[in-house]
């Protein structure tokens, strides 16, 4: 099986199964002498983990991990770092009745195309459950990023069609984490706050938009043509589960415009050069100019739901089944911390390949 590894310079490659032993990460590529902060680590994980609240998986998790190289005295030491988490919480007896089932938009039918195999208990591989190795990894990218004084702040905009209308400059970041969505306003969060708790009385499931915003990026990161740094943040996106859409900038909504209307003119600033507005999104023919980035991305609601669905069996019979186990109704608000790892795994990529795009 190819394709476990992302980045370039520096990369993660990732292990394990959703209800097998554990879930690992190698991050290779970090510079020696970086201070490894293994309390901000743990905080990502809780924020990533299931179990948090009412509107996730009650799946118990207390995702302590074990790093178990590249570290010394609390500095990395420029070797590959290796971390893992056991898994705890597992109920692989769960999942025998869909062992020769394939489950509604799931990955069961492709998976066994492809490898002949695989491992029905909750996905192996497939699942979301292997997203905490990305988190474990982006961890110590954002703490590389905050020598650069990079901050990277995601944070759920939409739930179904209640929608958080903000301006991004005027978002107060800080309060993200001040409800269970993770929504930085209160009102629309208790209002997304009831309509998952009724979506999982009904035992079904939702989608919903998460933005990122990443501020302090140097001008000058990405590259103009294959390596555009808005081409390999959609690439990270998009290979986290459930996401369906990404779109930086205006996005989408820059085609309702004029050029006129759209172009992000230069003017002088006490800072230097800058843009008057940031439509692009901080990122012009794939480099970064020194504006926000943002963008956002979509993910479609959680397959597995509480409801009687019609599919068929390996043999091609005709079945009907219902979820069982433990499922996320939303899983937006879980997915925060995980967008915000794939991002800061982009952004040091590209700062550790910046260092030699020119003879200073």
């Amino acid at each position: 099986m190819a394709g476990n590894t992302f980045g370039k310079l520096f990369r993660i490659t990732t292990f394990g199964e959703s209800h097998g032993v554990g879930i690992g990460v190698v991050i290779d590529g970090c510079p020696a002498g970086l201070t490894i902060d293994e309390s901000f680590i743990q905080k990502q994980l809780s924020r990533r983990k299931p179990g948090q609240s009412a509107i996730t998986t009650s799946r118990s998790e207390d995702e302590q991990f074990e790093i178990l190289s590249g570290v010394f005295e609390r500095k990395s030491t420029g070797a590959p770092i290796s971390i893992f988490i056991r898994n705890k919480d597992t109920k692989p007896e769960d999942y025998l009745h869909l062992k020769d089932v394939y489950r509604p938009n799931h990955a069961d039918f492709t998976y066994e195309e492809k490898y002949g195999i695989r491992d029905y208990r909750g996905s192996g591989r497939a699942s979301a459950r292997e997203t905490v190795a990305r988190v474990l990894g982006g961890s110590v990218a954002q703490l590389l990023l905050s020598h650069h004084q990079i901050t990277i702040h995601a944070f759920v905009s939409s739930v179904g069609k209640i929608t958080m209308e903000q301006n991004i400059e005027s978002v107060d970041l800080s309060l993200i984490d001040t409800n269970i969505v993770r929504c930085p306003d209160a009102i629309i969060a208790k209002q997304m706050e009831d309509y998952i708790l009724s979506i999982k009385e009904a035992g079904d499931s939702i989608g919903g938009c998460i933005t990122c915003v990443i501020k302090g990026v140097p001008i000058g990161l990405g590259e103009p043509v294959f390596d555009k740094l808005h081409a390999d943040l959609a690439k990270a996106m998009m290979s986290i589960n459930a996401v369906k859409g990404f779109e930086i900038g205006d996005g989408f909504s820059s085609t309702l415009r004029r050029g006129s209307e759209h172009n992000d003119l230069f003017i002088s600033s006490d800072k230097g050069i800058k843009t008057a507005t940031n439509n692009s999104g901080g990122i012009q023919g794939g480099i970064s100019n020194g504006e926000t980035i943002y963008f956002r991305i979509a993910f479609k609601p959680v397959s597995t739901i509480m409801q009687e669905q019609q599919s068929v069996d390996k043999n091609g019979n005709a079945v009907a089944l219902a979820g069982k186990g433990r499922h996320d109704p939303c899983v937006v608000p879980r997915a925060v911390p995980i967008v915000e790892s794939m991002a800061a795994l982009v952004i040091a990529d590209h700062l550790l390949r910046n260092n030699n795009s020119k003879i200073n």
